[in-house]
């Protein structure tokens, strides 16, 4: 059997796109690996990421470990895909002639005609699932119609496109037929699905047509955009027992000036109703955001405005970037990248150290708090968790304390006995 090794690289959503490829190519004869550095392959496909600076440096560099190899004869093709290549194809070729051909995101056909394989339509919905068997990502959503001043991804992946309700339920079905247990939803912008399709958002149907698929037990939505939230989703979200009590939403910013110039949609008063309506609807709603500090004009009043907001909202999950300017975007084009890059850093840093407390205020409340978390797998002996509160890799894991011999990606009840800034530990029931 021929192999191949798919190295995905970048966000969950690229993750999605390689197991489709990885899907189509085994049905196709290949034996297939994934995110191997092995040469053993003696095809390999990457699927890069070019979002900002560090991202596209990692994809670089991988592709040059590989047509390293390429040279030396330890593999014999070699095919770069995703966002670096859809970017900066040209660049790329002359740069790195090792590369057999290099895809952008939109060139699906292109890679598998390059592969030697037919794509079959029987099986749109199926994957070679590259997370543990008992959760998968569902992307309902290509591209995205907002313009935000830094962010290049509708540069990159073009305009929102919605994936049909039936197709994603179906899709549901087969991960659930899998074993997947936990779904997480992701697009680039969720709230908007299906305004393309359907004329209105239809999010909220979405979550209540996957509410109805045997054998998925938890859903957890990402990637929520906050201007013009559609109120509908807070209900699904508190009605539905199936929907994580989760929110993962990026807000950027929370300064007038800023937000403005970031092109967001949205004011400081509208973030701070909608996440006043989040918190009034699910009490026990864990939320988790993004922030961007350093963008262009960004005054230390902005800054300080920032701090005293993220004192006040205590979101349980917070992360922070600097900004980077992104060729072709607004900011890139039309702002001046006019806050030194120490004052960026030092800015990130004095607001992870602020969430770090808050975390741990939030970790500590849950002590004594009997919850059911799904087993992720065992880790030098220690079995490793998560609530529903938690999405994997990002964010709190629980170390079970018990005797047993748990089972991977069961379920289980546990009592909360100890909190630091980041992790949890329990005890078994």
């Amino acid at each position: 059997m021929k192999t191949i090794n798919v190295v995905t690289l970048g966000c969950s959503k690229n993750v999605v796109d390689s197991e489709h490829l990885m899907a189509q190519a085994a049905a196709a004869g290949y034996r297939v690996n994934f995110d191997s550095n092995s040469t053993r392959a003696k095809i390999v496909v990457i699927n890069t990421c070019g979002f900002i600076n560090d991202a596209k440096q990692e994809s670089i560099d991988t592709i040059l470990s590989f047509a390293a190899a390429r040279s030396a004869g330890r593999i014999e093709r070699l095919f770069v895909m995703g966002c670096l290549s859809e970017r900066y194809a040209d660049e790329l070729r002359e740069a790195i002639p090792e590369v057999d051909e290099f895809f952008g995101v939109r060139t699906f056909e292109g890679v598998l005609k390059a592969l030697e394989v037919e794509r079959k339509a029987e099986l749109e919905t199926e994957r070679v699932l590259t997370t543990p068997r008992h959760y998968a990502y569902l992307k309902i959503a290509e591209g995205c119609d907002r313009r935000c001043g830094y962010c290049a991804i509708p540069l990159i992946r073009g305009g929102h496109v919605s994936v049909p309700i039936e197709t994603l339920v179906k899709e549901a079905e087969w991960l659930a037929s899998q074993g997947v247990k936990e779904l997480m939803v992701i697009a680039q912008d969720t709230t908007f699905y299906g305004i393309d399709l359907y004329g209105k958002r239809k999010l909220a149907e979405l979550l209540k047509a996957l509410c109805r698929v045997d054998g998925i037990e938890w859903i957890r939505l990402h990637y929520a955009y906050p201007a013009s939230f559609p109120r509908d989703v807070i209900e699904v979200m508190r009605d539905e027992p199936k929907i994580c009590k989760y929110l993962d939403i990026p807000l950027q910013h929370i300064s007038d000036n800023q937000l403005r110039s970031m092109k967001r949609s949205i004011d400081k008063a509208g973030t701070v109703k909608l996440i006043a309506d989040l918190r009034a609807a699910i009490p026990d709603l864990a939320i988790r955001t993004t922030m961007l500090v350093g963008y262009p004009g960004e005054t230390d009043a902005d800054f300080a405005e920032l701090k005293e907001f993220v004192k006040e909202a205590k979101f349980e999950r917070l992360g922070v970037f600097t900004y980077s300017a992104e060729e072709g975007t607004y900011s890139a084009d039309c702002l001046a990248d006019d806050v030194p890059e120490s004052v960026k850093q030092a800015r990130a840093d004095e607001l992870m150290e602020l969430q770090s407390a808050i975390s741990y205020g939030c970790n500590e409340r849950r002590v004594g708090r009997t919850e059911r978390v799904i087993v992720d797998g065992c880790v030098d002996g220690r079995w490793i968790a998560r609530s529903q509160y938690d999405s994997p890799e990002v964010d709190t894991e629980i170390e079970i304390i018990t005797t047993k011999r748990l089972r991977k990606g069961a379920f289980y009840d546990v009592r909360i006995v100890e909190a630091d800034e980041y992790d949890l530990t329990a005890e078994l029931i």
